[in-house]
């Protein structure tokens, strides 16, 4: 292994790789360091999935970029039984529950060949994206392989001793404490002292109901002795199976199962099942060699799987339990019904559709895993894209502190190389109101995009892609059709008739200003102003409450006039959007 100095940044991802370095090289020094995450394919892939997958990348990274040989393993959790019909799916899928989601056919309507490769495929396609590169393990392959067999039969042989560790812990065990796909999910679950809100509440219902993740299963309970393996029916495909009788020398194992059928069968050659969850996770960690691997705060709990198999990853399979943070709630804000075609969990999928994948990296970057933090698929997200954009300019001038400049190396570029971006990075907030005008016509768009900088005009809607598209995404999928803008076709004729003095001189003042100001920012100084201009102050006036509540007025009256509302996009943008020429077609009659 290459001797490599330790990071000088001060971000999470440089200490959590510190440590992860020094365990590496004192468990296994000289061989590849080993991060983990895994996944249940057992329904939608959400939002708070993704923190399992971003916090060991971003680790795994940061080990790369010092030169270190590091790989980042997805197990995709798709031997898991099927166990709950997720609201909208037909009903007559529960025939299948307690099959593997491998065995499961996919949605009705879907291209994939079943259910697990179904809701895999989003989520491969949302890391490739976001520029996550893993080597992916799928446990349905390993268990019908082979692979665990002799970890298995060694499961089988140590079941008194992994018995009584378990024993220790049943006692104390809370409900609710569940495993990677479910709970370990890190979103889904209530914080203490937190109320949920509504659209978090949705989702966690929702991934609740399409969550096929095992249980808290640790084998007990069958009443003919504990078994640390669950057969899946041969006859059935199910695993609601009783194994009834096990021989350490022949691996002669028999079981029955629900359907009626019963058999016995090799051990040492029958590959149709699986250790119990608090076995199996474990389990591999000894076999893969796992360093690194973060859990949801569920796992803080006494009898949770991640406390449970540190014990039994030491005690019983010889292995070392990996370093691993717990990560806090990921939460949503106002995500638009008419966009949740998948049970009301939003996914890496949806945010992508409506921000950059630099964007997204940066929320999970800038937190510490055990920070719970939002998503915004409301107006937030124009904010956040200006403190994004805002954060651009202080890295560009070298005023940026470093944990916020860490953070925005790491979501704008890997080990690999630097994620596509926005040639003419144009305000997010800007984008939408125009798209929002246009309804996306791209000659229109192009118009007014020129409009907003003449000394240095964009001249393709390519340099503002992707950005404009994700606006454009953002418009056409999150804000209903009531709050969208609709210009005027005609002038409000009996509102421009009953206008004052007053208000026909600020109309007056404002279309006289147009040519000379045709820009978004003399756009802006232009409304800005007229009130200030009424009032007889000069155009850097500072603001009192007497010119606001002008402002307020005037700004007012100008969306009245233009798209029938008190309220609409910012006005310059505005303005821009609806062209000189139609301005003055609402704003001049009679005036």
């Amino acid at each position: 292994m290459p001797i490599v100095a330790q990071s000088t940044e001060t971000d999470w991802v440089s200490r959590f790789a510190d440590e992860v370095i020094a365990e590496a090289e004192r468990r296994a020094p000289g061989k590849p360091i080993v991060c983990a995450s895994g996944l249940s394919p057992s329904g939608p892939i959400h939002l708070g999935n993704l923190r399992e997958v971003m916090t060991p990348h971003l680790v795994a990274d940061e080990i790369k970029r010092r030169g270190h040989d590091c790989v980042h393993i997805l197990s995709w959790d798709d031997y898991d039984r099927f166990r709950k019909v997720p609201a909208g799916i037909d009903p007559s899928w529960s025939e299948h529950i307690g099959k593997p989601l491998t065995s499961v056919p996919a949605p009705p309507g879907s291209e994939y060949a079943n259910w697990a490769e179904h809701f895999k495929a989003p989520m491969v396609a949302a890391l490739e994206q976001l520029g996550i590169e893993v080597h992916p393990i799928s446990q349905t392959l390993q268990y019908t392989s082979g692979a665990y067999r002799e970890q298995i039969l060694f499961a089988m042989r140590e079941r008194a001793r992994i018995d009584a560790v378990l024993d220790r812990y049943r006692t104390k065990e809370k409900s609710g404490a569940g495993k990677p796909g479910a709970q370990k999910a890190g979103a889904g679950g209530q914080q203490k002292g937190k109320k949920l809100d509504e659209a978090e509440a949705a989702a966690a219902e929702a991934a609740a109901e399409g969550s096929g993740a095992a249980a808290e299963d640790d084998g007990s309970g069958d009443g003919a002795g504990y078994f640390p393996y669950k057969p899946y029916c041969s006859v059935c495909g199910t695993d609601f199976t009783t194994v009834t009788g096990y021989d350490d020398e022949t691996t002669e194992l028999t079981y029955v199962c629900r359907c009626g059928h019963g058999e016995t069968v090799l051990l040492s050659e029958y590959n149709r099942g699986k250790l119990v969850w608090k076995v199996d996770w474990p389990m591999r960690w000894a076999y893969e060699g796992v360093v690194f691997e973060p859990s949801g705060v569920d796992h803080s709990s006494p009898g949770s799987s991640y406390v449970v198999g540190g014990q039994l990853v030491k005690e019983i399979f010889g292995g070392e339990q990996p370093i691993g943070p717990m990560y806090a709630f990921v939460g949503i804000s106002g995500m638009a019904k008419m966009s949740s075609s998948k049970g009301g969990v939003p996914t890496p999928e949806d945010a992508l559709q409506i921000m950059e994948a630099p964007l997204l990296r940066w929320l999970y970057a800038r937190r510490k895993p055990n920070q719970s933090f939002k998503i915004a698929f409301d107006q937030e997200i124009q904010r956040l894209y200006d403190e994004w954009d805002a954060l651009e300019r202080r890295i560009a001038d070298g005023s940026a502190q470093p944990a916020d400049a860490a953070a925005y190396r790491r979501a704008t570029r890997t080990a690999v190389g630097e994620l596509p971006r926005t040639p003419r990075p144009l305000p997010y907030r800007t984008l939408a109101s125009v798209v929002d005008v246009t309804t996306g016509h791209g000659e229109q768009t192009l118009r007014i995009l020129r409009d907003l900088d003449p000394e240095n005009p964009i001249n393709s809607l390519d340099e503002a892609r992707p950005r404009l598209d994700r606006a454009e995404n953002w418009i056409r999928t999150q804000v209903p059709a009531e709050q969208r803008t609709r210009v005027r076709e005609e002038p409000d004729t009996e509102l421009l008739a009953s206008l004052g003095e007053t208000e026909r001189e600020s109309l007056r003042l404002l279309l006289d200003g147009l040519d000379e100001h045709w820009s978004l920012d003399g756009l802006t100084a232009l409304v800005y102003g007229v009130p200030k201009l009424q009032a007889g102050l000069p155009a850097d006036a500072k603001p009192t409450p007497e010119l606001k509540a002008a402002q307020r007025s005037f700004f007012a009256l100008l969306y009245k006039l233009l798209v029938g509302r008190d309220t609409g996009p910012r006005l310059p943008t505005l303005l821009l959007a609806v062209g000189a020429d139609r301005v003055r077609q609402l704003l001049a009659a009679r005036v």
